[in-house]
């Protein structure tokens, strides 16, 4: 299947800016032991993958705007859409030689009344390692390369493999993390921390999770995996159940059965 032109774009840029990555991925253990340590590297190939995606994509779309981790926004015609750009999602598990980590592009929509900024209408999750491609368009489905995604059909809590982002250093609230924990931790079959919320998303729109909770994200974060998710015929709410564009702070989400079900449980652990 060839893939549509705005995809092919972001793929593009994520492959170029992934094969960079995954070069220096290999130079991590080395640097493991060294007096200096790989912080700094880690945070050079941050910024030159993120360069390296902001060329390609500015390239294309001259007059798109940007939202980055590292560089933040940058304004374009404010009549056409921005990207919003993760160069390395996963930057801890990068830094540690643990190889699960991805880029994350989205195209966002402004609104139409001018007043914002609207519908995620493209999305792509690369997996550097595995080469895995992971790209969704607004009413055309999700897609792994050429093959169709849909969320798991799992009606169980008892069946279900859930993933989410446990707070640390100074980011998160753990009193909170650890009431949703104690009520859902008991009716599934497993919880998963991997530590790259874009290709969590991306896992469950493949059916590898049955649903993930996370909160203190960053647009993104979530942008590409959220489209992801609902192009795959999964359900991505924030913990009060409300559906927005891009979920950073708050992000549930499940297929339709096991989501209202993660819902009653999430919000009653917040009641309590």
């Amino acid at each position: 299947m060839a893939l549509p032109g705005l995809i092919r774009v972001m793929e593009r840029a994520a492959r170029k800016a992934g094969g960079r990555l995954r070069r220096d991925f290999g130079e991590i253990e080395h640097l493991q032991v060294s007096r200096k340590g790989p912080s700094d590297f880690v945070s050079k190939a941050d910024r030159i993958a993120e360069r390296t995606i902001y060329d390609e994509l500015l390239h294309a779309r001259p007059d798109w705007g940007f939202v980055m981790e590292e560089a933040g926004t940058i304004e374009g015609d404010p009549t056409k859409p921005r990207w919003v750009v993760d160069p390395l999602d996963g930057t801890s598990n990068f830094l540690h030689g643990i190889p699960h980590f991805a880029i994350s592009i989205a195209a966002q929509e402004p609104k139409l009344d001018g007043s914002g900024w609207g519908e995620v209408t493209a999305g792509v999750v690369y997996q550097p390692i595995t080469d895995e491609t992971f790209w969704a368009e607004k009413s055309r489905g999700a897609w792994l390369h050429d093959g169709r995604l849909r969320v798991s059909s799992r009606s169980r809590l008892s069946e279900a493999l859930i993933g989410t982002g446990i707070p640390y250093g100074g980011h998160g609230d753990f009193g909170e993390w650890g009431r949703i924990f104690a009520a859902i931790g008991p009716q599934v079959a497993g919880i998963r921390r991997y530590g790259a919320a874009s290709l969590d998303l991306a896992w469950l729109a493949a059916g590898r999770f049955d649903g993930f909770w996370e909160s203190d994200l960053a647009d993104w974060d979530t942008a590409a995996g959220c489209l992801l998710v609902r192009e795959a015929g999964g359900f991505v709410s924030d913990y009060r159940g409300r559906s927005q564009p891009i979920h950073a702070k708050q992000v549930l989400a499940a297929n339709d059965s096991l989501h209202s079900r993660l819902h009653k449980l999430l919000a009653g652990a917040l009641k309590a």
